[in-house]
């Protein structure tokens, strides 16, 4: 007989992490649980707050309709499509656990927090200390082209070539795609991949595409986005929206099976103060057990 079962969890998280304009005192998510014929798969559903459309309420009361259709034997993961992009992420990866899916030195560094100039020579200073380094800089939209121009200028020539791209630099993509020309810095997109009426194709100065899972949806629906980048020439990044260690692990293997030349955005960890169930190697974070969780659902 099929179960189902969601879990909430908190992490607390390490002070002062700001996210677009929130400040995270805690991360709050949930975890499902499929049981089927002695079986378990496991996913994690945690909309990022500002970022995505639905709240954890929203993704919760889907879930829960969804889990009772399966567990009727009324859904599978095609009719997933519909569910909020955490939802179908986070049952999508518990549906292939279920079914045992088969599993350069870069470093990401987040600009346009303090003084563009700042930002300039902390970049110069980690490319001259470390020759084999190359970073991949994310600006969130932080800057008008004015301050990403600025930000530009102060970039000691020799570091150019080693920055692989820069996430979202201006507000205006308009405004990314000329600081692109005007500078030389690649750009990548992220969060103007996923607004309303956004057509991924390419475009001088653009060299990648971002996907974050939990904002994006089913891990088909992840797959056929990451194909679309890879045929148009772009890179494709599999990259973290602040989840647990739970989903961190899901998403190396995802990153392995599907952009196995590119090393994903998995760093987030560091923005924690506990892992979550299934440990990250190497981490010596403490980790919540499935018994410290407080379980919202069973079905049926």
């Amino acid at each position: 007989m099929r179960r189902a079962t969601l879990y909430r969890y908190r992490l607390p998280m390490q002070p002062g992490v700001v996210l677009g304009d929130q400040r995270f005192a805690e991360r709050e998510g949930l975890l499902v649980a499929l049981d089927d014929a002695g079986r378990r798969g496991v996913g994690e559903i945690a909309p990022l707050p500002g970022f995505s459309r639905e709240s954890l309420a929203d993704a919760g009361a889907a879930a829960q309709r969804w889990l009772a259709r399966w567990t009727a034997g009324e859904a599978s993961a095609s009719t997933l499509g519909a569910a909020p992009p955490s939802v179908g992420f986070g049952i999508s990866c518990a549906l292939a656990h279920l079914a045992a899916m088969p599993g350069a030195r870069v470093a990401k560094l987040k600009v346009g927090l303090y003084e563009a100039i700042r930002d300039s020579l902390t970049v110069n200073m980690l490319l001259s200390a470390l020759p084999d380094l190359r970073l991949r800089l994310d600006a969130n939209r932080r800057w008008t082209r004015d301050r990403a121009l600025q930000f530009a200028r102060y970039l000691a020539p020799d570091c150019l070539s080693r920055i692989d791209f820069l996430e979202e630099p201006c507000g205006r993509p308009d405004d990314s795609l000329a600081f692109a020309a005007q500078t030389g810095i690649p750009i990548a997109w992220d969060e103007s991949a996923r607004e309303p009426g956004f057509t991924l194709h390419a475009a001088p100065g653009v060299a990648a595409l971002v996907v974050k899972p939990s904002l994006t949806g089913t891990l088909a629906r992840c797959r056929q986005t990451l194909e679309c980048a890879q045929a148009l020439g772009l890179t494709a990044v599999i990259s973290s929206g602040v989840e647990s260690s739970l989903a961190l692990t899901q998403l190396s293997r995802l990153a392995q099976w599907l952009t196995p030349a590119v090393t994903p955005g998995l760093d987030t960890l560091s923005l924690m103060q506990a892992q979550l169930v299934r440990p990250w190697p190497g981490c010596d974070l403490p980790l919540l057990s499935w018994a410290q969780l407080e379980p919202i659902g069973t079905m049926p």
